[in-house]
């Protein structure tokens, strides 16, 4: 091994998120580190919305084929991006620098209504391809017009400041690690217990291969604990329903010493509409047993 190579995506939060990995590698070992921009299918189509893509490999699966194949030795992900099961011959020895998992929500100035739940006035339009959010906007404000909303987190903000949505929601992290200038806007912060983020949703994710033990070793000493039962937690709840982002699912977890805390919602559709939002929690010191209790509770009655 010459030097280390990272693979990414072209966007400008998936290299800001390489770079930044990229200096947390640089002080504990001495080969020199290179980016390889990698192209995914996610990229490339524009016809599928986010639900039907992120999760199921769409913004992965052509990064993974490098690690593979031996032309990168390790690729950064947005945790919330990658499959729920690792494929054969990879890991994910590092996951963490959990950034704020809240979700933002961003109104046009003339849209904007305080008195209102969504701060959008009645009948606004509000972009979004998630189904997560989708059935929680629906809860919220039921008046709202839902339209899909694609691109990277740029391109989205910058079809809100053309006019053609009155608000958009984003990941607070996607936003941050950008240092997007949003004064134009009015930013609403939506806290947890009111709007729930994405399973890991601000949590980067390092994978490489399985058996190259040089590079694992590495990366490995870049592993959060708490972040990895956080994903444990939120993730292995993703997994148990086996849909990945297409199911209307939000959840957010807290590591808090030994104790584990777990809190999700999921929505319910009928005749082609959101008709409920059903929520659960558990808590307790085995990420497992907690996981399992939160999936009895949602998927009763489904």
């Amino acid at each position: 091994m010459k030097s280390i190579i990272i693979g990414t995506r072209g966007s400008d939060l998936a290299l800001r998120q390489a770079n930044f990995i990229k200096d947390r590698l640089a002080p504990i070992t001495s080969y020199p580190i290179h980016l390889a921009i990698i192209k995914t299918q996610g990229d490339k189509i524009d016809t599928l919305s986010f639900a039907e893509m992120e999760g199921k490999g769409f913004f992965t699966k052509e990064i993974e084929d490098a690690l593979l194949d031996n032309r990168i030795d390790l690729a950064v992900h947005s945790l919330k991006d990658l499959m729920t099961t690792i494929p054969k011959g990879l890991a994910l020895p590092a996951v963490g620098f959990r950034a704020d998992n809240r979700e933002l929500l961003l109104v046009r100035p003339d849209s904007y209504d305080g008195a209102r739940p969504l701060k959008i006035k009645t009948g606004g339009v509000i972009g979004s391809s998630s189904v997560r959010r989708q059935c929680q906007i629906a809860r919220l404000s039921p008046d709202l017009k839902l339209e899909d909303l694609r691109g990277n987190v740029p391109t989205r903000v910058k079809k809100l400041r053309d006019g053609r949505y009155d608000a958009i929601i984003i990941a607070l992290a996607g936003a941050r690690r950008l240092e997007l200038n949003l004064s134009d806007l009015h930013s609403i912060i939506l806290e947890e217990d009111e709007f729930l983020p994405a399973p890991g949703q601000g949590i980067l994710g390092i994978q490489t291969r399985a058996g190259d033990d040089a590079i694992n070793d590495i990366v490995a000493r870049l592993d959060d604990p708490a972040a990895r039962v956080q994903m444990e937690l939120e993730r292995g709840l993703m997994a148990r329903f086996e849909g990945g982002c297409q199911l209307p699912l939000g959840a957010y977890s807290e590591v808090i010493g030994k104790n584990l805390n777990l809190t999700a919602v999921l929505g319910v559709r009928k005749d082609n509409r959101w008709v409920g939002l059903k929520r659960a929690s558990s808590a307790g010191t085995d990420p497992t047993a907690v996981v399992d209790d939160v999936y009895r509770k949602l998927s009763s009655d489904i």
